[in-house]
């Protein structure tokens, strides 16, 4: 590997992760949002989202038809990463416990890392997979910490609801890089897309709500401008250029991240879980990204 091309890869691995760092503040920025319905919530955040790539469109002079313009396979993808998974980590949360649902959930890292061994140029090394399951160790702890499962764990629904989560955005990820000579910008329509379906299914499943006070519409404008939005422009150019196994498990970092955020605005408190979850959560993202860090080879 050239050092060119090298650069280009980690150049593109560290935009990808910034959506990680946006997506830390999902629960922060939500939970601020008040009683908003959780489909209105989608419709409003991906709403701005696609007016700011509209707004960028039009203050650069760039075509937006273009960026539109796009096979009906893309879109399917786009759209269906997009809202589908939304969709259905909304049905998870309301038909299973959120720990066991965010759990199921997010095993979309470690599918990214096993999935992209069918990535064309994509070498599935045992590091890799080490690495995304120590990740996934330290997500697992972070999660079902001081949790009580005297009573058992039983299968609902909302279960498979979670586990189809999984799928679609680990799919979508892997598609994505398949997708390579999409550009970035057709996320806005995506966006816009989602939007609208997301207004649907608030229309038929969902009572409106709308925000109380300046907080709540401050909250809902950083959830459009942060993780509902820039962070899914980023991390289309991070798994269509970076290095998508180093992603993937590096992903593990949101749910820590957005605990420590949790915890440094007093929602939630410090306990020996979260350490134990930041070494395993790190080792292990450093882990898989060994490719990344080795000298390059000319």
């Amino acid at each position: 590997m050239t050092g060119g091309s090298l650069a280009h890869r980690r150049r593109a691995t560290l935009i990808g992760f910034v959506a990680v760092l946006m997506w830390a503040l999902l629960a922060l920025f939500t939970s601020a949002t008040g009683q908003i319905p959780p489909f209105q919530l989608a419709a409003m955040t991906f709403g701005i989202a696609f007016f700011l790539a509209v707004a960028k469109w039009l203050l650069r002079g760039e075509n937006f038809v273009a960026h539109l313009a796009q096979p009906p396979m893309v879109w399917a993808v786009g759209v269906g990463g997009l809202f589908g998974y939304h969709f259905f980590y909304f049905l998870a949360l309301r038909q299973a416990p959120v720990v066991e649902a965010s759990l199921i959930a997010y095993l979309w890292p470690l599918l990214i890392v096993l999935l992209s061994a069918l990535l064309p140029g994509e070498r599935l090394r045992w590091w890799h997979l080490v690495g995304a399951m120590t990740g996934l160790a330290g997500a697992a702890l972070l999660i079902l910490a001081d949790q009580d499962f005297a009573a058992g764990i039983r299968l609902a629904p909302g279960h498979l609801a979670a586990l189809a989560c999984a799928f679609i955005w680990s799919g979508y990820s892997i598609l994505s890089r398949r997708l390579g000579h999409v550009p970035t910008d057709a996320v806005g329509g995506f966006c816009g897309a989602t939007a609208l379906l997301a207004l649907l299914a608030h229309l038929v499943f969902e009572s409106t709500v709308w925000p109380t006070d300046a907080g709540q519409w401050l909250a809902v404008a950083g959830l459009g401008l942060g993780p509902v939005g820039l962070a899914f422009f980023c991390w289309d150019h991070g798994v269509k250029h970076g290095h998508i196994q180093a992603l993937g498990a590096s992903s593990y970092a949101a749910p820590l991240l957005s605990t420590f955020i949790l915890v440094l605005f007093g929602f939630a408190p410090a306990t020996w879980s979260i350490a134990l979850a930041c070494v395993l959560i790190t080792g292990g993202a450093v882990l898989a990204s060994i490719d990344l860090l080795r000298p390059v080879r000319k």
